[in-house]
């Protein structure tokens, strides 16, 4: 994968996050924190932050569990550890953290 290659799929990744958390009505301020970073705060002013890394080609999700990074297998990112899906971990991630179970879905 390119350079230019990675940073579409993971600009793209990060672009449907954005509109999933849009579509799921929770109490969050999601803000874009500069090229390929995302700052979400939840009403507790707890904050989870998902960016893109370069050098690594992974996205990198810091939230109040601990930190991940996901990989693309070329057809979906994956977490390096247990290789769930990023959504799926974004899922219970959020829903942890913001205290409301939610799914959220790219598209």
């Amino acid at each position: 994968m390119t350079d230019l290659e990675f940073e579409a799929l993971a600009d793209a990744a990060l672009a449907a996050l954005e509109r999933a958390l849009d579509r799921a009505g929770l109490d969050v301020d999601v803000q874009s924190k500069g090229a390929g970073v995302l700052e979400i705060e939840f009403a507790d002013g707890s904050k989870m932050i998902v960016n893109r890394h370069g050098a690594a080609r992974e996205i990198w999700v810091a939230a109040r569990s601990g930190g991940f990074h996901f990989r693309h297998d070329g057809q979906a990112w994956r977490d390096t550890r247990d290789g769930a899906e990023l959504f799926v971990s974004l899922s219970r991630l959020v829903s942890a953290q913001g205290g409301a179970a939610v799914i959220l879905a790219p598209g």
